[in-house]
């Protein structure tokens, strides 16, 4: 889960270290560095395979036996895939982030030192608790289920405002529903014994959240590709979960071997650690283009960056000058998915002087983000964005 860092450092689970902005939050477990994996190291990561689909059978072998690998035979199986972005969903000004993060350049957030080692031949996923069909995946029968394509940007609980604990990357997996619906699992069936989803890892790592989540037609994926390729080993491979709209403390499991339907009253590995138990993720909005302390000319400066509000998107971003005296209208790029961060300029004419600037975002539901600053703990960051400039 959420036991790391942006800019490639990992961190052990039971020394929770936030070493980006200079803040450092320690001591969120008693024991010490996490438990070691062995075999794994970054280094296997780094140029995952391209990911091959096996092609959809036809009519006959769906109507039939089914070819190896297929899950639910009978089944009309799929693969869903998305176009490139269009242009307008880019806005091109110096430092703008780019619309899908690089698989080399996302934010990593691991939960142990290594990174375990998964023979995918010999991987194996269980669906189990408060379900109708306990059942078992292998790695080839989720290959052989109806899979999507899905733009979603993920972000960490432990990120500060104006951190880079967030990055956009367009996933491939197979919808957690019908990962659901093999065991007979689906939205009119949630009781109070399985109120709750609760991933496990390899190692025992675990996240919770609602179930009623997973089942309401948001593209909750249980994901094996990120950007066209395989999971990069530290990023989950061979399959994790990747849920819109929720902090990763309490969804982002990767190396999932385990999905349980339970009650609520089971608390995951940061619940146990005070983190709020829900998690989900606030709206937020950083400035990239420009700089806290930077010296700019007078003339035009795009004042640009992101917003997001996954799984609500977002409708509007403006940005202040005089430290919230006053609001300006940023001009919007296309909405990639309302689960995907959004790019936003604007083109501020500066006079000489020093200047305090700001952004906020309002959300597709039409709520601005608060300007209250609070820090991570227990259920993340809020405030502006703010940083302070000389106008030359």
């Amino acid at each position: 889960m959420e036991a790391g860092s942006d800019g490639g450092i990992a961190v052990g689970r039971g020394g929770f270290l936030l070493l980006g902005g200079g803040l450092a939050v320690a001591g969120l477990a008693a024991a010490g560095v996490g438990r070691l994996l062995g075999g794994g190291t970054a280094e296997i990561a780094a140029r995952p395979k391209k990911l091959n689909l096996p092609e959809a059978p036809d009519k006959k072998q769906q109507a039939g036996e089914g070819k190896e690998g297929q899950k639910s035979k009978g089944k009309a199986v799929t693969h869903e895939t998305l176009p490139q972005p269009p242009a307008d969903a880019s806005i091109d000004v110096p430092g703008m982030p780019k619309l899908i993060t690089p698989a080399s350049a996302f934010y990593l957030i691991d939960t142990a030192l290594t990174s375990p080692r998964i023979d995918a031949n010999d991987w194996k996923l269980s669906v189990r608790g408060a379900v109708d069909n306990p059942v078992e995946f292998s790695y080839k029968d989720l290959l052989g289920m109806s899979t999507r394509e899905a733009d979603i940007t993920l972000s960490c609980v432990s990120n500060t405002v104006g951190g880079g604990l967030v990055s956009n990357g367009r996933w491939t997996g197979v919808l957690l529903s019908d990962v659901l619906a093999e065991a007979g699992m689906s939205r009119d069936k949630i009781t109070t014994a399985s109120r709750q989803l609760v991933g496990r890892s390899v190692d025992g790592f675990t996240t919770g959240f609602k179930t009623d989540i997973a089942l309401d037609g948001r593209n909750a994926l249980v994901a094996f590709g990120l950007n066209g390729s395989e999971l990069p080993v530290k990023h989950g491979y061979p399959v994790r979960l990747v849920i819109p709209g929720l902090y990763g403390y309490v969804s982002a499991t990767k190396w999932l071997t385990e999905i349980e339907l339970t009650n609520w009253n089971f608390d995951a590995y940061w619940i146990q650690r005070t983190w709020s138990k829900e998690g989900p993720i606030k709206t937020q909005s950083r400035i990239d283009t420009i700089s806290a302390g930077d010296n700019l000319s007078s003339g035009k400066n795009p004042i640009g960056g992101i917003a997001w509000a996954p799984h609500r998107g977002i409708q509007k971003v403006e940005v202040s000058t005089d430290g919230g005296e006053t609001w300006n209208i940023a001009r919007l790029a296309k909405q990639l998915a309302e689960d995907t961060w959004r790019q936003y300029v604007y083109d501020w004419d500066a006079k000489p002087g020093d200047y305090t600037i700001q952004v906020r975002a309002t959300d597709g539901n039409g709520e601005t983000q608060t300007a209250t600053k609070a820090p991570p703990h227990p259920s993340g960051a809020t405030g502006y964005h703010t940083i302070d400039v000389t106008v030359g």
